[in-house]
């Protein structure tokens, strides 16, 4: 029997998966994130090396009875020299399994589409999209940095959020749900404090700024219209990412799936509403997604290692 694994990283949490040519799984496994921009490449290498050797051992299984892994990896495809080394550990770490290492965007959208044509859309800690058309044609659009970028992403509406927040403590906007939520959270009790509170315990831990968007969610639920505002906003940037890429290649049908997963989604009707508004009006069809991102590492482990 053949065994595939397949890895979804990213900034926050790192998803392992066995299965068999069935691609569904039966023995999975949570890490903390894998992004070498945070813990370096040889920590993502260890960290990916060791968890899949539990997974693997908890299935009864070694790495010589896997066919292929496929692993997505924020940040690969950004830096060719980082890319060659990156690829080079892996390949020796996992032998004699073969290794297939891909953006983790393009996981995203072989779960989320079954590697069929159309664009999935990632928006969790950052945001960035993946497109594939006609005869394997492919573009990547968004996914620069959170420093000037991943707009529409968890890190951009909690940035947002804490901006509001500061307009609504100073009366620069009306006071809404938001202001009570934050302070009550923050322990602030005096609202410029929520600076020192902020760059102290936000600003140097990326997942800690994308986690601050919660508040705003929990604001819009509770009335804030500011708050929700920022949604509709975050739903523009990544309708435009869905247009550059429309624009850039070719798709078989006139109307493009458009699938999406990350853990802005997790608001619900807060982002699909206005996304899936944004996304028909650019001739589009948003699509629940099919698979996990996890499953679609699986996917594409099986597409270029079965035999």
């Amino acid at each position: 029997m053949k065994y595939f694994i397949g890895i979804d990283g990213g900034g926050t949490k790192t998803e392992l998966a066995l299965s068999t040519e069935d691609g569904i799984p039966f023995e999975t496994r949570m890490a903390k994130g894998s992004s070498y921009q945070s813990i370096g490449v040889e920590a993502v290498v260890r960290l990916l090396r060791e968890n899949t050797k539990i997974l693997l051992e908890r299935a009864g299984i070694t790495f010589a009875d896997c066919a292929g892994c496929c692993i997505g990896l924020p940040c690969y495809g950004e830096n060719p020299e980082i890319d060659s080394y990156i690829t080079t550990l892996l390949e020796k770490a996992f032998a004699p399994v073969k290794v297939h290492i891909v953006n983790d965007v393009e996981v995203g959208w072989a779960g989320s589409l079954e590697c069929r044509e159309g664009i999935h859309v990632v928006s969790g800690t950052g945001s960035i999209a993946f497109g594939s058309g006609i005869a394997g044609q492919s573009a990547r659009c968004g996914g620069w940095d959170e420093f000037y970028g991943d707009e529409g992403s968890c890190y951009w509406v909690g940035r947002q959020a804490m901006s509001l927040f500061s307009k609504e403590a100073d009366g620069r906007a009306p006071k809404g749900a938001l202001y009570d939520i934050v302070r009550k959270e923050c322990g602030i009790l005096r609202d410029f404090y929520f600076t020192h509170v902020i760059r102290e315990s936000y600003a140097p831990y990326r997942e800690k700024v994308a986690a601050f968007q919660n508040y705003a969610c929990r604001a819009a639920g509770a009335g804030d219209e500011a708050a929700r505002a920022l949604y509709e906003a975050a739903a523009k940037e990544l309708a435009c990412m869905v247009k550059a890429i429309r624009k850039q290649i070719i798709f078989s049908e006139e109307i493009v799936d458009v699938s999406y997963s990350g853990g802005i989604f997790k608001t619900g009707d807060l982002i699909l509403g206005p996304f899936r508004k944004e996304v028909e009006a650019l001739g589009c069809s948003l699509k629940k997604p099919c698979r996990t991102t996890t499953e679609g590492a699986l996917l594409l482990a099986m597409k270029y290692f079965s035999t």
